[in-house]
């Protein structure tokens, strides 16, 4: 059963991936985000010109750090980019918008069961004792 579900999972994401309309959103949304740097790098290392080889080096150098965003950045843009060139592919959406409820759902979830949680935490706590005063004599 289970393995069933994950199968029908992979299925639906490389579905998804390999669609040639996200990916035509994924190649543009990677020209804007990582391409411009490679192609400036390799216009200044053939002409020549040190200052486009730094900034496409200084860039290409942040890209490759464990911290850098790229790739959320770039699949963003690809499914932004996706939606507002094609709004008609109900197909591809669809699988958008059922993995944005799932999480959604997931994420609700947690909320709940963290709250649940901190409110037995509050019940089972016993109430604090005055502190007995010693009275000087």
């Amino acid at each position: 059963m289970k393995k069933e579900k994950v199968k029908q999972g992979a299925k639906k994401t490389l579905w998804f991936l390999l669609n040639p309309r996200f990916l035509l959103c994924f190649g543009v949304a990677w020209i804007l985000t990582n391409g411009w740097s490679y192609i400036l790098m390799a216009i200044g290392t053939w002409f020549r010109i040190e200052w486009m080889m730094a900034v496409a080096g200084a860039y290409l150098a942040f890209l490759w750090l464990p911290v850098s965003p790229e790739k959320i950045l770039t699949v963003t843009i690809a499914i932004a980019l996706l939606k507002w060139l094609f709004p008609n592919d109900t197909k591809t959406l669809a699988v958008l918008v059922g993995w944005y409820r799932k999480a959604k759902s997931v994420v609700a979830g947690k909320k709940a069961k963290k709250k649940n949680r901190n409110a037995q935490k509050t019940t089972q706590q016993p109430a604090e004792e005055p502190a007995e005063t010693e009275s000087g004599a």
